[in-house]
């Protein structure tokens, strides 16, 4: 079995300065800069069948490419606990475009459909009972955090290898998105 997710990938330059983040917060559990992305379709648990057909119909989305912007940090909780922390994505008509085209694919290759709604973000740290000390000084410090714009051209599917310590992300594909006409992000 392969645990597969759908994901767009950061700059270096970008990881870098969300690493820059990872300090000031006791219990935290910081993300590997490397690790860092905006998860566009958890897909769990699929045999190797499965994934081949999410692979080829991946390789069908067609999509333009365009620029994300990161905007402000926040947190999820549950219960009255915070669990994990994260630096938001800027809403972008052709972002939630690529992940309506990724869920059908990956709904056409026989998953089923995610339930949860969509919130574009990368997490930052992730936190085991309560609520952190310092948590509110640090998200009203970063509470303007801005970083971008940095062009989007592909996405990546992903496997994930759960370790005792930290997941490991291993790149199986890159799709590439349609370039915009007149767009050169090498200037």
């Amino acid at each position: 079995m392969l645990r597969l997710f759908v994901a767009v990938s950061f700059p270096e330059d970008i990881r870098r300065h969300l690493a820059g983040l990872r300090s000031g917060l006791p219990g935290a559990k910081w993300v590997d800069p490397d690790s860092m992305h905006l998860t566009l379709r958890f897909i769990g648990e699929v045999g190797g069948d499965r994934a081949d057909d999410i692979d080829a119909l991946l390789r069908g989305v067609v999509a333009p490419a365009f620029e994300l912007s990161i905007a402000g940090v926040d947190c999820f909780e549950s219960g009255g606990k915070v669990h994990t922390l994260w630096a938001g994505i800027e809403k972008h008509p052709l972002l939630l475009h690529l992940r309506d085209k990724v869920e059908s694919a990956v709904v056409r290759a026989g998953c089923e459909p995610e339930r949860r709604k969509f919130k574009a973000h990368v997490t930052l740290a992730r936190f085991r009972g309560g609520i952190p000390p310092r948590i509110g000084p640090f998200l009203q410090s970063y509470s303007r955090l801005a970083l971008g714009p940095f062009p989007v051209d592909s996405f990546t599917l992903y496997r994930s290898h759960l370790g005792s310590e930290k997941a490991h992300y291993e790149a199986l594909a890159e799709y590439p998105l349609s370039p915009i006409p007149g767009q050169d992000w090498e200037e």
